[in-house]
C-alpha cells in the first residue's frame, strides 16, 4: 500500500514537472474546437500544433512531435486571413468605397473588427473573435499612476501612443456615423472609444506583415496588416529564428523554423530584435533575458552630470541629437574609441555616476511599486508587468556597474 501511494505521488510529481516545462494542452476546450473546425471548413490542414497554457508565456502553441530546422511549422490559407480584402468584401465594403476622404487600411481593419464583434453569434468570423484577447496590455490600456512608472523614453512614448488612438477615434467618429444603416444600435455606442481601443491594440499586436496594392478606396498609409487565425497563439523569443512569408503559390501564409523544437515544447517565432521598452510598447509584454535589452539615458540625466564647468556642453548635446543619441541607449555608452587617458577617465567617471544613479532609481521606483501592489489591487496585473521591466533594467545596470568597476581598475 505504501509503494503504491509513493509510486502515485511520483507520478503527480512528474506530471506536475511535465506541465511546468511542457505546458497544459488546451485543444479540448471548446473555443478551440470550434476555431480548428471554423479553420479546416476554409482549408487549414491539421498541423502539429495544439493550443496550450505554459507557465512563462502564458497562451501559446505546442508541438506534439519534434521539429527538425527547416521544417514547415504552419500554412495559413488566404481564405483564413483577415485583411481589407475581406473587409471591402464585407458589408462595410460599399460605405468605405465611397467616404470622403477615404479611410486608412487600419481604420477599415478596426471597423470590421468591432461590427464582427458587435454581430455576435451572425458573425462568420466568431470562433476567431471568441479566442481573441478580451483586455490588452499596451501602453494605452494601462492606468496613469501604472505609465508614470515607466522609464524614459517609453514613458514619453506611451503618452504618444494614447494620444495616437484618441485622435483616430476623434478622426473616424464622422464615418462610424455614415454606417448606422447597418445597425439597429446607435453608432456612437457600437463604435465607442474602448471598443477602437481593443481593435487598435488587436490589429497592434496580432497581425503579420503582408504588403497589399495600393488602392484608392484607401488612404495612403501603407496596407500592410493581415490577422492570422490560429498563427498568431505563437509568441515571442528573442533566441529563435524563423522565415515568414506569403506563398504566391500555395496562396498561404507560411512559417518555417531556423532552429530545432522538442516534442511538447512550445513553438516560438520571433517578432524582430527588440528590446523591452519596445516590446512592452508594441506587443504589451517584456522577455525575460532579452539579448536586444537596453537602458536608455535621457538627456536630462546627462546634462546632470557633465562638469559644471564643461562649456561644450551644449555644443555634445548638440551633437547627440544630431546623431539621434540624445536618448542614448546604455550598451553603447560603455563603448567608443579612447581620445586621451584623462579624457578616458573623465568619462568612465561621468558614466559610472549616472550607471549608480539609474540603479538607485530603478530600485526606487521597484520599492513604489511593491506598495502600490499591497495597496491597490485592481492595478497588480499592470504593476508586475512594469515591475518585470525594472527588473530586467536593473539586472543591466548592475552588470554595467560591474564592468564599470572593472574598467576603472584597469585605468587607475
Amino acid at each position: 500500500m505504501k509503494k503504491s501511494r509513493g509510486r502515485t505521488s511520483r507520478k503527480r510529481r512528474r506530471k506536475h514537472l511535465q506541465r511546468f516545462m511542457y505546458g497544459v494542452n488546451c485543444s479540448h476546450k471548446l473555443e478551440y474546437i470550434k476555431l480548428k473546425k471554423w479553420l479546416k471548413d476554409r482549408g487549414f490542414g491539421d498541423s502539429s500544433l495544439r493550443p496550450a497554457q505554459f507557465w512563462g508565456t502564458g497562451r501559446g502553441l505546442m508541438t506534439t512531435r519534434a521539429l527538425q530546422a527547416g521544417e514547415l511549422v504552419i500554412s495559413l490559407p488566404e481564405k483564413c486571413l483577415v485583411t481589407t480584402n475581406t473587409v471591402l468584401n464585407s458589408c462595410l465594403g460599399e460605405y468605405i468605397m465611397k467616404w470622403k476622404p477615404p479611410v486608412s487600411p487600419l481604420i477599415a481593419l478596426c471597423t470590421f473588427l468591432i461590427a464582427e464583434k458587435h454581430a455576435g453569434e451572425k458573425s462568420l468570423w466568431k470562433p476567431y473573435l471568441d479566442v481573441l484577447p478580451k483586455t490588452y496590455s499596451c501602453p494605452v490600456c494601462l492606468e496613469q499612476d501604472v505609465i508614470q512608472l515607466f522609464p524614459e523614453p517609453l514613458r514619453k512614448q506611451a503618452q504618444e501612443q494614447r494620444t495616437t488612438v484618441h485622435e483616430l477615434y476623434m478622426s473616424s467618429k464622422a464615418f462610424f456615423s455614415s454606417l448606422q444603416s447597418l445597425f439597429a444600435e446607435n453608432t456612437a455606442t457600437i463604435f465607442n472609444h474602448s471598443a477602437l481601443e481593443w481593435a487598435w491594440c488587436t490589429i497592434n499586436t496580432r497581425t503579420i506583415y503582408m504588403k497589399h496594392s495600393q488602392r484608392e478606396c484607401f488612404s495612403l498609409e501603407p496596407d500592410v496588416y493581415a490577422l492570422a487565425p490560429y498563427l498568431d497563439l505563437l509568441n515571442h523569443s528573442p533566441n529563435v529564428q524563423v522565415k515568414a512569408a506569403f506563398n504566391e503559390q500555395s496562396r498561404s501564409y507560411e512559417i518555417q523554423t531556423n532552429s530545432q523544437c522538442k516534442k511538447y515544447e512550445e513553438v516560438f517565432i520571433c517578432y524582430g530584435p527588440h528590446d523591452n521598452q519596445r516590446l512592452l510598447l508594441e506587443y504589451g509584454f517584456v522577455a525575460i533575458d532579452n539579448p536586444h535589452s537596453s537602458v536608455y539615458v535621457s538627456s536630462d540625466t546627462l546634462l546632470k552630470y557633465f562638469p559644471p564647468l564643461d562649456k561644450q556642453k551644449n555644443a555634445k548635446l548638440s551633437i547627440l541629437k544630431d546623431r539621434d543619441l540624445l536618448d542614448t541607449c546604455w550598451r553603447r555608452a560603455l563603448l567608443g574609441d579612447v581620445i586621451s587617458a584623462r579624457n578616458e577617465q573623465q568619462a568612465l567617471n561621468i558614466t559610472t555616476k549616472i550607471c549608480h544613479f539609474l540603479i538607485e532609481e530603478t530600485q526606487h521606483v521597484l520599492l513604489q511599486i511593491s506598495q502600490m501592489k499591497r495597496d491597490k489591487e485592481n492595478l497588480k496585473e499592470q504593476l508586475t508587468l512594469v515591475e518585470a521591466l525594472r527588473l530586467e533594467d536593473l539586472k543591466i545596470l548592475q552588470k554595467s556597474a560591474e564592468i564599470l568597476c572593472s574598467l576603472n581598475v584597469t585605468t587607475v
